[in-house]
């Protein structure tokens, strides 16, 4: 189905593996085409109530491909974010599903852009991040200069991006920018049964709650109150919180459906 990832879905999760470890799964332009692709599945799906984005081998995303950027036949950089990563941070941001993105080793550039444009980011203890774009003269991409700025303070966001120094797991998650850190030697367990949680959550809920997180970034206090005022109400009409009430009167674990 895909030549440049790996798709799966299992027990309501969709999982999205990143797949050319040969070169840290940069990105080039039919493997940005392929993960948009995967997205949109994802959100047309209703079997699929989660997703897990990880990467094979020892990176998850090294960002761009700088081999498609030297060739003189290839795409301009403009044409680069307007068709590959533009969409995909939108999608990742869009998807009112939840996105858990397994960071295994190496984010760097638009790879560690992309993992924090994700909903619930873990990484392994022995995965680093880096912005890289200074290093070759650029800016950081893939909605970085938006994203950094709210998880870590414009302080710690500006050094991240001007300097483009190596950071830990560990201090990636001190300071804000991903949730937490897992032994390598269970990362791929612990990660990956966080997804099938939330595919067992409520999904339309979960959904408008990510909505209203976007939306928070943009809303004066009094338009968040109407906002949440107006989701809450939406949610109280689905069957999942029928069935969270009913499952917390009976005193049960509650069986939602994402409906």
């Amino acid at each position: 189905m895909f030549e440049y990832i790996l798709w799966s879905v299992e027990n309501g999760v969709a999982r999205i593996t990143l797949n050319r470890p040969s070169v840290f799964n940069s990105m080039h332009h039919a493997m940005r085409q392929e993960v948009l692709a995967a997205l949109d599945l994802c959100r047309n799906g209703d079997a699929i109530r989660a997703v897990y984005l990880t990467g094979a081998g020892r990176a998850f995303c090294a960002g761009q491909d700088l081999q498609e950027v030297v060739d003189p036949n290839g795409p301009a950089l403009h044409d680069i974010l307007a068709s590959g990563y533009n969409p995909m941070v939108r999608a990742i941001r869009n998807l009112e599903k939840p996105i858990v993105c397994a960071v295994n080793g190496v984010a760097a550039g638009a790879g560690a852009n992309i993992a924090f444009a994700c909903d619930i980011t873990v990484a392994a203890a022995s995965a680093s991040f880096t912005q890289a774009f200074s290093k070759i003269g650029l800016i950081p991409d893939s909605g970085g200069t938006w994203t950094l700025p709210r998880l870590v303070g414009l302080q710690r966001a500006t050094a991240l991006m001007m300097l483009s120094d190596k950071i830990s797991a560990e201090e990636a998650a001190s300071m804000g920018l991903i949730w937490k850190v897992f032994p390598d030697d269970t990362f791929a367990q612990e990660s990956l049964r966080l997804a099938e949680t939330l595919a067992q959550m409520p999904t339309r809920a979960l959904g408008m709650t990510k909505r209203a997180l976007n939306r928070a970034f943009s809303n004066d206090f009094n338009a968040q109150l109407a906002l949440e005022d107006d989701l809450q109400t939406q949610a109280g009409q689905t069957y999942d919180y029928q069935e969270g009430v009913a499952a917390f009167l009976e005193k049960r674990k509650p069986a939602f459906r994402g409906e």
